[in-house]
């Protein structure tokens, strides 16, 4: 099943409560919160989306897909377990060693949140193979992270595909979610390929009729 999980990265701060509203009738699956440090990428949106993610608690019972672009990853996964987000995602790039990676995993699962694991464009997808047991989304970016309105990167699709036939092979129940250059003409390659959860933000949230636009995208 198609879901679509729209990142507010780019809603402005003076119109955030009509769009989230306007989100909410427009049934997006899930709300994206990028959470950025300005050092894991260069980008920070530590108070914005703090102050989004928060916003949308109070109005909504859409699922939050939590992505976290930080370095210090325990630290903005305590932040975020507050919230009781649906999923909170981590960056295999910035984990130190494996015990540490299974120290997140555990962690997020014991406070009942689901948990992700990102890996970015140059990021070999074999990495990720030892965790898919124990986690319930793998986050394959299709971009680099760190900015919105990017293309997506072709090659990033051949990961997708590998990831799918590894978890078809092996028998594991995991969402396959991809972020980045997410649009009407992109999303049939990566649904093909073997991603259900796609994040789109510009590809939604530029346009007059969000409704619309998300079910051109599940379309």
């Amino acid at each position: 099943m198609v879901e679509i999980s729209t990142s507010v990265l780019n809603v402005e701060k003076e119109n955030m409560m009509k769009v989230f509203y306007g989100l909410e009738v427009a049934h997006t699956d899930y709300f994206h919160i990028d959470v950025m440090d300005g050092k894991f990428v260069p980008k920070n949106t530590v108070e914005m989306m703090r102050e989004y993610a928060n916003a949308i608690k109070q109005i909504s019972n859409i699922p939050i897909d939590v992505h976290l672009m930080v370095e210090d990853v325990k630290k903005f996964i305590d932040e975020y377990i507050a919230l009781k987000p649906n999923i909170i995602t981590f960056h295999l790039e910035a984990t130190k060693s494996k015990e540490e990676v299974k120290k997140y995993i555990d962690y997020i699962k014991e406070n009942n949140i689901k948990v992700g694991i990102s890996v970015k464009p140059g990021t070999k997808i074999e990495d990720v193979y030892e965790y898919l047991p124990y986690i319930h989304m793998c986050l394959v970016m299709t971009v680099e992270p760190g900015l919105g309105g990017q293309k997506l990167i072709p090659e990033t699709l051949e990961k997708v595909k590998k990831l799918k036939e590894y978890i078809e092979k092996n028998n594991i129940d995991i969402d396959i979610e991809v972020d980045g250059g997410i649009n009407d003409e992109t999303i049939e390659k990566a649904k093909n390929a073997g991603a259900n959860i796609f994040v789109a933000g510009t590809a939604i949230v530029s346009k007059e009729d969000y409704g619309k636009a998300i079910d051109s995208l599940k379309n």
